[in-house]
């Protein structure tokens, strides 16, 4: 493994109906919070992924974030993600979420590096 602070992550995508309050049962057509914790942890997987052993994941086990600003339908938006801290396992990430007006949401996310199988079985036999 070789995950270290600096690590960088970018995705963006388009608000579609698929990803707003509406469609998880909410009654505003926006951008949806769930949708932008679901970005944040996206990008944050994916930018370390190439740094982990074959076998290798991380997992969410914690996020902390403000969703500060509606996004409607049909407007881009983009994460950044950065590996801010690294404690054996545990990967802290900085994450931003920005539309063109500026920030959508912040804040702290944190994944488990786990070996797949390991924590697969583990899963299973609770």
């Amino acid at each position: 493994m070789a995950v270290v602070p600096g690590i960088e992550g970018y995705e963006e995508e388009i608000v579609t109906e698929e990803l707003t309050a509406t469609h998880i049962g909410g009654t505003v057509r926006v951008f949806a919070t769930p949708m932008m914790i679901t970005l944040m942890e996206r990008v944050s997987r994916v930018s370390i992924t190439p740094y982990l052993d074959e076998g290798q994941d991380s997992v969410g086990t914690l996020v902390n974030v403000t969703h500060e600003a509606a996004v409607p339908v049909g407007k881009k938006v983009w994460c950044e993600s950065e590996v801010i801290g690294v404690d054996r396992r545990r990967v802290t990430f900085r994450v931003v979420v920005r539309d063109e007006n500026g920030i959508v949401g912040r804040g702290i996310h944190e994944r488990f590096i786990v070996d797949v199988d390991r924590f697969i079985e583990k899963t299973y036999t609770k």
